[in-house]
């Protein structure tokens, strides 16, 4: 039997043959194209001016429009996919009209007239749904900063050129595509739809496009299939968008859209820290202060925040000033897994609107860095025999996966706790995961218990590590001879944390919770040797001083 990805790569293959021909871009021109926008939705959101000088600097003279100049911008040989995602989805015209100024204007419709003039047809790379669907969303939305009173037959050009996209984009549009790049493909196509004249039933296309990615996406807690919380951010932004563009073109956004803009933003307000950005679970960092502030005002929702996320599989606990957020989730399904981190039961801790216990967080760009900040090793939680809890294939995907978990959860005004199990290491070893937390006394005094059971004879034994990362700002130290470790945070606040069994170490670890560069800290780490059917392993961090 072929497996199902080689047929998915022969279809891939064959559509790709199919439109590369003269008789597909044939098919894709209008007789009678549109002359010219009727809808313009506003772009509410705020560019960089520092990234647009930097752009420009880059782009060269503005005279520099040959095909030299576009090998060396619009595919250099250096190129990966989040460069070519960020060239050619024009998401940059945002930062040029933050920029203002003639400069500004005349090379952000400059570089839209060179693409044109080198990507007239289907190209693999440039008009890949969800890159062509953010292409043709920018277009629109900046026409008439970037376009409008111009050379008329630029317009046509342009006009012409949006038509052959939004017709692709229609024909690809019910894909294998998921995720967020599924819902900006919808998006582009939604803004074709509303703004070139006599192009409705795109729109209608896409509402009905929109209608089934919302209730295959969004979880039934309000949470994203994915259980990213950037990719939740990154969603919530595409949604707003959406509705602003049915507003705009007059059209009556359905009622599942605002429920579903709402549920959204109160689930990912249960994956805020106290300091407001994100917590760097499956594939995030903390992300932008200001762009997260934005996109919550944007979405204009007050739908009160979840502690428990059953569905999404995350619990939140705040008491006093501190806050705990963890993982009691399965894996991501199939194909949402790509980008899933292999950490069951993994949480992060903050005081205030400080950090202390954190992932590893992710990397923009390496994929080196992306695929080890994967590991379970790079979360705090336990790994046995020094695997992972899921089987990271070199596809990406998972292969073993966590496939059950139990939650409970109990909670008053002075204590919290919650106790959660994981089966991912069941098939390796036949041993279940279970982490009780505890927090108590005002959020100064968290204890954890961690125990591993083998539901047959354990065939020989295993070794047991269980990893706490700290964050960059806070110092931490052995004390009692190695047996203790003292953190200070960096407002001052100190921490002590014990153990019961298990020999402890101070080890390097790194952190990317934010930008590309690696940023060194330590980890709190306790090794162990499981040699019976049953092992268990207690530990806590209490506040010094109260």
């Amino acid at each position: 039997m072929i497996p199902f990805q080689m047929i998915d790569t022969l279809k891939s293959k064959a559509g790709q043959m199919a439109y590369n021909s003269v008789l597909y871009d044939w098919s894709l021109r209008s007789d009678t194209p549109p002359d010219r926008l009727i809808v313009k939705p506003v772009d509410p959101w705020r560019g960089d001016s520092r990234r647009a000088e930097e752009l420009l600097a880059a782009a060269g003279v503005m005279e520099r429009t040959g095909p030299q100049w576009c090998d060396e911008w619009w595919m250099p040989e250096s190129a990966d996919d989040l460069w070519m995602s960020h060239i050619h989805s024009f998401g940059w015209l945002r930062d040029l009209r933050t920029l203002g100024g003639a400069r500004a204007r005349e090379q952000g419709r400059l570089m839209i007239e060179n693409w044109l003039d080198n990507y007239p047809s289907w190209d693999a790379d440039s008009w890949r749904s969800d890159i062509l669907g953010h292409r043709l969303s920018m277009w629109v939305c900046h026409y008439d900063y970037f376009c409008d009173n111009f050379d008329p037959d630029f317009d046509d050009r342009l006009l012409s050129s949006m038509i052959k996209q939004a017709k692709h984009l229609s024909n690809v549009l019910n894909s294998k595509d998921h995720g967020s790049p599924h819902l900006q493909a919808i998006k582009g196509l939604l803004y074709a739809g509303i703004a070139l004249d006599g192009c409705k039933k795109l729109a209608d296309q896409a509402l009905n496009a929109l209608s089934k990615a919302l209730d295959k996406q969004i979880l039934p807690d309000g949470g994203h299939i994915s259980r990213s919380p950037a990719c939740m951010l990154d969603v919530l932004k595409i949604l707003v968008d959406i509705r602003s563009a049915l507003h705009a073109g007059a059209y009556l956004a359905p009622d599942s859209l605002e429920n579903k803009i709402g549920a959204l933003s109160a689930a990912l307000r249960t994956l805020r820290h106290h300091d407001r950005k994100l917590a760097l679970f499956h594939s995030s960092q903390e992300g932008n202060l200001e762009e997260i502030d934005s996109i919550f005002a944007q979405a204009g929702t007050h739908t009160k925040m979840s502690k428990s996320l059953p569905d999404t599989g995350f619990e939140r606990i705040e008491l006093g000033r501190a806050l705990l957020i963890m993982d009691t989730g399965s894996t991501q399904e199939f194909p949402y897994d790509k980008h899933g981190h292999a950490s069951p039961l993994a949480f992060e801790f903050s005081y205030g609107k400080e950090r202390l216990l954190v992932s590893c967080g992710t990397h923009p760009t390496s994929r080196e860095w992306k695929d080890s900040l994967r590991f379970t090793a790079a979360h705090n939680t336990a790994c046995l025999d020094y695997r992972n809890a899921c089987e990271l294939r070199k596809d990406g995907h998972f292969g073993r996966k966590v496939t059950h978990t139990h939650v409970y959860r109990e909670t008053s005004k002075d204590a919290a706790l919650v106790v959660a199990s994981h089966n991912g290491y069941v098939p390796l070893n036949g041993i279940t995961h279970s982490r009780k937390v505890y927090l108590g006394d005002e959020g100064h005094d968290m204890r954890g218990e961690d125990d591993f059971a083998c539901t047959f004879d354990l065939v020989k034994p295993v070794e047991t590590a269980l990893r706490f990362h700290i964050h960059p700002d806070t110092t931490a130290s052995l004390i009692k001879n190695g047996k203790e470790v003292l953190l200070r945070m960096k407002g001052g606040v100190g921490w002590r944390f014990k153990h019961d069994v298990g020999r402890l170490e101070l080890e390097d670890s790194v952190y990317i919770g934010s930008g590309i560069q690696p940023r060194k800290t330590k980890q709190i780490a306790i090794y162990g040797l499981m040699s019976s059917d049953h092992a268990r392993i207690k530990w806590s961090f209490k506040r010094e001083g109260v």
